[in-house]
């Protein structure tokens, strides 16, 4: 049986601590990219435009552009096909969006997930082998930072239901298999949230065949299903270094997924990757004890302890940010600002809804995780408290 492959990538980004890294021929050891010459296709999530972008001091942790230069990077890793769906597309406004899609086609690479407006957002990207492969990029997005008009450059967000629905059944008429590739879930969250984990199963209930996603920074856990679909939550960070990422544990690590198509099945391999910080370069490393496929019972019993990580990744992100205010929070204080719609990114039952979160990691103080078979996942997850 014939197969082809794809490797996708987790969250690429040329700021701070990567900034002038294109120029770097050891960024990227030996083995890392003979991992990237093994397969037909390779897919990088592009964080942020590629955009010469002036120069600018007054830019907040969360702004994210590249050197037109890093285009280099990715021919090297033979990336044909950019992801450019995620919520920094546009923080060089359209012009670096659209400025991202020439670039994109000048180096003979598809791009997907953003476009000259919503309808181009939306297209997949179509591959022959294996029966076809449709590839369809959405994206968590916060609705202030982003147009409303379906005639703006934009991207495709994951809360377009309605259209989703028609691109994976276009898909499926079209192609054997349809592959999500979703930049969501929250960041530094070492397991998905309850609702993005009820979300990415509704993805494959709508017909997807498997999920890829990234956005969270850090690595997560994954997810086989009896009927041969899959999700992985989140693959990591692959080049991305900030201060802001320093403050998290785990940011300098990451995962490389090779998804491998026949007509009848779908299979995949995975290596570890490790910024070594300080050179700044990138290396094979062990698979993170994280990314383990962690079903339905035994989620239940973990998610508790996953939620209770996140609750204390935020508070270490609020400080690390506003110190000033931060820093001197009380049991209350903290208390008022889960129990609300402060936190960055707030979306009712949908994304940093500590809401729902704290009352799920509450459960952990019942320490039904300690059942879990799965002894790696648990020892990962405490080592975050």
């Amino acid at each position: 049986m014939k197969n082809t492959s794809i490797i996708f990538t987790g969250d690429i980004g040329f700021d701070k601590y990567m900034e002038g890294k294109w120029e770097d021929d050891n960024l990227l050891s030996k083995p890392v990219l003979d991992f990237f010459y093994s397969a037909d296709h390779v897919c990088a999530n592009i964080e942020g435009a590629v955009y010469e972008a002036p120069p600018d001091d007054s830019r907040s942790a969360y702004f994210h552009t590249m050197n037109p230069k890093a285009v280099d990077v990715f021919n090297k890793m033979r990336a044909d096909i950019w992801c450019i769906g995620n919520n920094h597309a546009m923080d060089a406004k359209k012009e670096g969006l659209l400025s991202t899609k020439e670039f994109a086609a000048e180096n003979g690479c598809a791009a997907f997930g953003a476009g000259s407006n919503r309808k181009e957002a939306s297209e997949p990207v179509y591959l022959v082998e294996a029966g076809g492969i449709g590839l369809l990029s959405l994206t968590y997005v916060s609705e202030k930072r982003f147009p409303q008009s379906p005639d703006e450059p934009n991207i495709f967000s994951w809360e377009e239901w309605d259209i989703i629905a028609e691109r994976i059944a276009e898909i499926k008429r079209k192609c054997r298999w349809c592959v999500i590739v979703c930049h969501g879930g929250e960041e530094f969250n070492p397991m998905p949230s309850t609702y993005t984990r009820d979300r990415y199963i509704k993805y494959l209930e709508l017909g997807a065949d498997v999920v890829v996603g990234h956005h969270p920074h850090v690595p997560e856990n994954y997810e086989l299903f009896d009927n041969g679909k899959a999700i992985f939550y989140s693959l990591g960070n692959f080049i991305f270094d900030t201060d802001y990422q320093r403050a998290h544990k785990y940011t300098e690590v990451g995962i490389l997924l090779k998804l491998i198509f026949t007509e009848e099945k779908m299979d995949f391999e995975a290596v570890g990757t490790k910024i070594t910080r300080g050179s700044e370069q990138i290396d094979i490393a062990p698979l993170p004890d994280i990314f383990e496929n962690v079903p339905a019972e035994e989620f239940e019993r973990l998610s508790p302890l996953g939620a209770k990580a996140f609750v204390a990744e935020e508070i270490r992100r609020m400080i690390f940010l506003h110190p000033e205010i931060y820093s001197q929070y009380t049991q209350e204080d903290w208390n008022a600002y889960f129990f609300s719609s402060r936190p960055e990114g707030f979306h009712e039952g949908r994304h940093m809804d500590f809401n729902s979160v704290v009352p799920c990691a509450e459960k952990a103080k019942t320490e039904q995780w300690k059942q879990s078979k799965l002894e790696h996942v648990k020892e990962y997850l405490v080592s975050l408290l």
